[in-house]
């Protein structure tokens, strides 16, 4: 590869999709060029799932033309599949069988998963330069027997260009050893009573709201106005002042008689007076 003309732009292309193919790995699809040779590759195919292909591990070589990537490659299978011809050009739509289809946009992964939907086709579709039509018992049998194949030039067998997607063991987990749920406590019968019922102290007011629901009411047209009972402990006595309706009649209050709040008239005359000398020589300095 150190001899390559690396500013041609085949080299340039083939450079950059055998990096991309590298860094990018397919569980159904390993693809890599030949050391001595970039413009031959080597691939390693799994056959579709659903058919008599599924299971199956299918070499071939992509030939690569020197004006790629504006000319189509070409594809030849080397394993036994009972699907296409061995060593031989296969035609399809983006081979060089059809290079008015072919689009320079297109690359080796596109050949490969191209090749990967040709495989299950039957009748018309399947008819074709290197297509071949063997019985599905065949194809099921060699399918199975491609895992082991070797390849001569490779000198590896398909199992080892493409292991097996390793499976998902969470997914096959048993049920029976999934972790086990809570099991919630039986019920208390007698509890389940008592839960039927209201408590008896949420039905029964306190003394203290019973005295007050006891208490008779003046028959009086005032009635009406009615003043709602607030506990003691939510008022400020210091910011809500005592109301004559709060304190019996013919009982002495204990409490002083509320102050005003409100400053003395004379000292708001005496701020007033200051404010307007302070003015007055303001005024004057300026002037």
């Amino acid at each position: 590869m150190s001899a390559l003309n690396k500013n041609n732009s085949a080299v340039k292309r083939i450079m950059q999709e055998a990096k991309e193919l590298a860094n990018d790995p397919c569980t159904d699809y390993s693809a890599a060029p030949l050391e001595d040779d970039i413009f031959e590759w080597h691939c390693t195919l799994r056959g579709p799932s659903g058919t008599e292909f599924e299971g199956g591990l299918y070499h071939f070589r992509i030939v690569l033309p020197a004006e790629y990537p504006f000319r189509p490659p070409s594809l030849m299978v080397l394993t036994p599949n009972g699907r296409f011809e061995l060593n031989t050009k296969i035609c399809i739509s983006f081979t060089n069988y059809h290079e008015e289809e072919w689009q320079p946009a297109w690359g080796v992964r596109t050949a490969i998963i191209g090749l990967q939907g040709f495989f299950p086709l039957k009748g018309q579709a399947a008819l074709g330069v290197g297509s071949i039509e063997y019985p599905v018992s065949e194809r099921k049998r060699l399918a199975h027997l491609s895992r082991e194949w070797v390849c001569p030039q490779c000198q590896r067998s398909n199992l080892e260009c493409l292991p097996d997607p390793a499976s998902d063991t969470s997914s096959a987990q048993p049920l029976d050893s999934a972790v086990p749920l809570p099991v919630s406590p039986p019920l208390d019968t007698t509890s389940s009573r008592h839960c039927e019922s209201t408590p008896s102290h949420l039905h029964q007011p306190t003394t203290a709201h019973s005295a007050a629901l006891d208490e008779p009411r003046l028959e009086t047209p005032d009635t009406a106005l009615s003043v709602s009972r607030v506990p003691e402990a939510t008022i400020d006595k210091e910011t809500v002042p005592a109301t004559p309706a709060s304190v019996p009649l013919g009982v002495p209050s204990d409490r002083p008689p509320h102050r005003s709040q409100r400053p003395p008239l004379l000292l708001d005359t005496a701020i007033c007076v200051l404010l307007v000398l302070v003015l007055a020589l303001l005024c004057r300095r300026v002037l």
